[in-house]
């Protein structure tokens, strides 16, 4: 049996708190691997070696920072196809979908390559007589990022690549059910020229989770899975006096006005609403059509798209549109929610629970499955079930449609589909969520803009990547400086006021 290590001051490193997780194959069902679950002792070994590899690299000016960057990004173009089939391995997506994983982390690492440009503060000279005033960006010191298992590269380089390229050292605890990848991550900052002990991977559960949240070396945490881990995590951290951002739930909606292109929007529906089987907090999981002309139009062209959906391992290659969960309980918290769907009333046109693939009867297979007269008190709208289910709530008004999306507690992303100018700029400046899109169905934006969700899909004031990640990842110190030719004699005691 496979066993993965931690990888700590730029080593591979045996658990030894006598405590592992499988690792299963999710289109089998059965283990590849044991992963370490560590201790609080062996998480604040790699801190304190962070700790000491960090005041080194802090000091390592930013350009040459970036130029590790540069280099990680060139052995990223490298490795692409060995860190995808190692993702769809362990996690279960196709391999396209597992190279776009890696290519939006990728981008991250391309963005910090201008560390040197975000690291800069300000000056004004002769601010009042005789004095300057200037400000400057330092690294916070040994920052950590919990990610989850549904995006193993992306997200683990949208944390470490602007905290390390901003100065940091950098704890990763990643997903136990898919750790391969983050691993591989490390190793390759390590050619790219990484000081060791400047990223550490440590895999664990809640233990190592709380032991960074309570550990006063680590001060700032990136987080991103459910929302009540998040509000966990935001809370005991901010209690513990670190900057926390965390990404939580999200039910994202698409409206399709009548002037929309329908086969447009079914194209849009059927990949953000299936690909991935589902496991993306960016999924499309509420199509909102407006007006009865427009729903019936809308499912009576998603439905034969939907059943001649392909499902199975990756390894089938360029026939399989999605593959299987992640694991046995997501298939039957999947399984549940469709059943509840039923039990609720809402009408299942679309039904893939029964599914089984001909040569892998075990994986975590689930067709994919339509709701058509989804209402808002229903479980299947209200949760965010993370599957390869999408429900269709019909709106008679725009203003129905809008009301839907503005009304329910997660706020990461929605879409709008529309030929009409007005109708786009009204739904842009009022919805009250993070990131919209206007006929693009799944608005993840570049990685020179920021990703957050509002509501509860995000908490914390900085968002992920772009400007914002630089900011998170750094203090500003503001020196007022006066020479002593400038110095007048005597004390004063009134409070400093620029003449």
């Amino acid at each position: 049996m496979n066993e993965i290590t931690h990888f700590i001051n730029g080593e591979h490193v045996k658990g030894t708190s006598g405590r592992f997780a499988d690792v299963l194959n999710p289109a089998t069902g059965d283990v590849q691997a044991k992963v370490p679950l560590a201790s609080k002792d062996e998480l604040a070994k790699a801190i304190e070696i962070a700790k000491e590899a960090q005041i080194a690299w802090g000091n390592t000016n930013a350009q040459r920072r970036g130029r590790v960057m540069m280099k990680f990004v060139e052995l990223l173009h490298r490795d692409m196809d060995k860190l995808a089939e190692a993702l769809s391995r362990e996690h279960g997506k196709t391999l396209p979908d597992a190279k776009g994983d890696v290519v939006r982390g990728l981008e991250v690492a391309e963005f910090s390559i201008g560390a040197p440009h975000f690291m800069k503060g300000e000056y004004s000279a002769a601010a009042s007589t005789g004095i300057d005033i200037y400000s400057m960006r330092q690294p916070l010191g040994v920052v950590a990022g919990i990610t989850p298992f549904n995006f193993p590269a992306m997200i683990p380089m949208w944390k470490f690549c602007p905290a390390i390229a901003a100065g940091n050292a950098f704890i990763l605890k990643p997903s136990e059910r898919d750790p391969s990848v983050p691993n591989m991550l490390a190793e390759l900052m390590i050619e790219a020229g990484l000081p060791k002990g400047v990223l550490n991977v440590v895999h664990g559960d809640k233990e190592a989770v709380d032991g960074i949240l309570d550990h006063e070396d680590i001060q700032a945490i990136g987080f991103v899975g459910s929302t009540p881990i998040a509000e966990y995590i935001y809370s005991r951290g901010s209690a513990n006096g670190k900057r926390v951002q965390c990404f939580g739930g999200a039910k994202n909606h698409m409206i399709i006005m009548p002037d929309a292109d329908i086969e447009q929007a079914v194209d849009a529906l059927v990949g953000a609403g299936y690909g991935a089987a589902g496991e993306r907090c960016m999924a499309i999981s509420v199509a909102v059509p407006v007006g009865k002309e427009t729903a019936d139009k809308l499912v009576a062209a998603l439905k034969p798209r939907v059943e001649a959906l392909r499902v199975g391992p990756y390894t089938e290659g360029d026939n399989v549109d999605f593959g299987p969960l992640v694991t046995g309980d997501a298939l039957k918290r999947v399984t549940g929610l469709v059943d509840k769907g039923v039990e609720e009333g809402a009408d299942l046109v679309v039904d893939g629970r029964g599914f089984k693939h001909s040569t892998n009867p075990d994986g975590f297979f689930i067709g994919p499955c339509l709701f058509d007269n989804v209402t808002e008190g229903m479980d299947i709208y209200k949760e965010e079930i993370f599957g390869p289910v999408l429900s269709v709530m019909r709106a008679e008004t725009y203003e129905d449609a809008v009301g839907y999306a503005m009304r329910h507690e997660y706020g990461n992303g929605v879409a709008i589909f529309t030929r009409d100018g007005d109708t786009a700029r009204d739904f842009t400046h009022r919805i009250n969520v993070g990131m919209v899109g206007v006929n693009v169905p799944i608005p993840v934006p570049l990685a020179y803009y920021t990703f957050g969700g509002w509501k509860r899909s995000g908490f914390g004031d900085l968002n992920q990547h772009g400007p914002d990640a630089f900011r998170f990842y750094t203090r500003t110190k503001t020196v007022t400086s006066r020479w002593p030719s400038g110095v007048k004699e005597g004390a004063s005691f009134t409070i400093p006021v620029m003449e």
